[in-house]
């Protein structure tokens, strides 16, 4: 993939291709276009891992790219190939611009997104100076309806317990692991309800995008949004039914809005794990982060939605993760601005044809915007 991208920019004057291995597996691009005189950097940011293709024959359409009734489909169409045709559509059409520019346009392409970026955007945020800059956008899936100024953090658990097996016919012997991994997990559920101290001008971006957002999103989006909310993902343990079970584990995913922190989250589910004897392992930990919804930048995009797709776009946080927390965690203010996904990780996962050459322009018009005098 990371070859592919070098060909297609190869012919591009100006632009200069910088290779980044991550892993034996995981290549990133950097691309860099300088403008004629100095001025900010501007960030343009994708990846280009998808999730695994799975069962082909559960496709409709060719998983490797087709045309269908205004729609390409695609494996990664839409998480997300498309947002990176966006970004080199506009990175081409600016190397055109360059005279006109102050300051570089620089599109970091991570090749791990999918599992949480650290071998992808948070390895060059880390070991490459340009990859940060004054703003950075972001291309990933979403809708340019909706752009996302922040996301909730996250927590990944794994749960465990230990008891005694005995026969189930002589309980009284036993002590039982998947009773206390199922109490715990009852107990757990009581972090849905803790206190949150977010920013007023957060609670009210949620608030004035919530029927917009939820339409796309689904209802009940703005609730989560302002609360922790746990997942439970698996559940295993014990050998057969009529043993007492002497070991159980499960995983569970936290996701935390703005105005709590890890720290506090993580030390609510210990205490209420050490109650039933259940040990936590955390696996990933990210804290919550959001850009002021009412930077420069981000009302530099909503113009430009509105005379580039004729709507007025509302500005929310994201329900989901992406490379924009690293970013933010790095103190860069970010946006996230990405194509209407349908069937995302699934079969038959599309965009829409014009969407997708809407949003070419929206970059284009918005990098030029940040990196020249109309500003």
């Amino acid at each position: 993939m990371a070859e592919e991208i070098a060909a297609l920019v190869a012919d591009i004057p100006h632009i200069t291709v910088e290779r980044h291995p991550g892993a034996e597996h995981v290549m990133n691009l950097v691309l860099r276009l300088q403008g004629e005189r100095s001025g900010p950097r501007l960030i343009l940011n994708g990846h280009m891992d998808t999730f695994p293709l799975g069962n082909p024959a559960a496709w409709t359409a060719d998983p490797a790219g087709e045309v269908r009734e205004g729609r390409l489909y695609g494996l990664g169409s839409s998480d997300m190939k498309c947002g990176l045709a966006v970004i080199l559509f506009a990175l081409r059409r600016l190397a055109e611009l360059r005279e006109q520019l102050a300051g570089e346009l620089v599109v970091t392409l991570a090749g791990d997104e999918e599992t949480m970026g650290v071998l992808g955007s948070k390895l060059l945020l880390d070991t490459v100076p340009h990859a940060r800059g004054d703003v950075m956008i972001c291309a990933d899936a979403g809708s340019p309806r909706v752009l996302r100024f922040g996301e909730k953090g996250m927590i990944w658990l794994n749960l465990s317990a230990r008891g005694r097996s005995a026969h189930a016919a002589h309980v009284h012997r036993g002590d039982s692991a998947i009773e206390k991994i199922v109490d715990a997990i009852s107990g757990l559920r009581a972090i849905r309800g803790l206190s949150v101290d977010a920013p007023q001008k957060v609670l009210d971006a949620i608030e004035r995008a919530g029927p917009l957002s939820e339409s796309l999103s689904g209802a009940g989006e703005s609730d989560v949004l302002r609360m922790v909310t746990i997942t439970f993902g698996t559940v295993r343990g014990g050998r057969l039914s009529n043993l007492v079970a002497d070991y159980a584990e499960a995983t569970a995913d936290v996701r935390l809005p703005v105005g709590t922190s890890v720290a506090q989250v993580e030390a609510e589910i210990r205490r209420i794990a050490a109650l039933h004897a259940v040990e936590v392992e955390v696996t990933r930990r990210y804290e919550p982060s959001w850009t002021d919804p009412h930077h420069p930048a981000i009302a530099l995009l909503a113009r430009n939605c509105r005379e580039i797709l004729g709507l007025e776009p509302v500005v929310n946080m994201r329900v989901g993760a992406s490379d924009a927390r690293h970013y933010r965690a790095a103190g860069v203010p970010t946006v996230v601005c990405g194509l209407t996904p349908v069937n995302m990780g699934a079969p038959d996962e599309n965009v829409e044809v014009d969407e997708l050459k809407s949003l070419g322009l929206l970059f284009t018009l918005t990098a030029f915007d940040y990196l020249s005098t109309r500003v």
